[in-house]
């Protein structure tokens, strides 16, 4: 899952400045990898950055990105890290270990929409997308959050993608 996670930020790596995942992240990416035994010289020195070193976290990503083999990052590869992303928060969803609105937020934002909207993932997105925000706050009844992780056990039970397709 770490590795599918790095996949999907690198090409976000060369987007435009405000479209990047910031410093702050690519750090948090290399200490999730480590605990996750992903072994890499550079991911050791981008998980021990602290705030004031954070300039340093772009290079030694892409360095961490050479060292994992994980360069060139072909459209097949990043598709396959995306899913493999999709059913790890809906797995988390399913047994609490994720808010399912947080979670339907992230297959939404990061699998779903890089994917072209797949119909396997059309009723988590539905639920996603009918989330109100007041105030930077989520406003969702119950009733809603159960349906988010309704919605997750069904495509766990289901999984028939994996190439992509809508």
């Amino acid at each position: 899952m770490a590795i599918s996670l790095i996949k999907m930020a690198a090409p976000d790596h060369d987007r435009a400045v405000w479209q990047r995942p910031s410093e702050g992240q690519l750090v948090q990416l290399g200490l999730d990898a480590l605990l996750a035994g992903v072994e890499s010289p550079s991911l050791v020195l981008l998980a021990g950055l602290v705030p004031g070193e954070y300039g340093e976290a772009r290079e030694l990503f892409d360095a961490a990105l050479e060292e994992l083999g994980l360069l060139p990052l072909l459209p097949e590869a990043l598709a396959e890290a995306r899913w493999t992303a999709a059913l790890w928060w809906a797995r988390r969803i399913v047994t609490a270990d994720l808010d399912p609105v947080r979670g339907a937020r992230l297959i939404w934002l990061e699998a779903a929409a890089e994917l072209g909207y797949p119909d396997v993932l059309g009723r988590i997105v539905g639920l996603a997308t009918a989330v109100e925000v007041q105030n930077d706050q989520f406003v969702v009844p119950q009733s809603m959050r159960d349906d988010i992780a309704s919605a997750a056990q069904v495509l766990l039970n289901g999984v028939p993608h994996r190439t992509g397709g809508a």
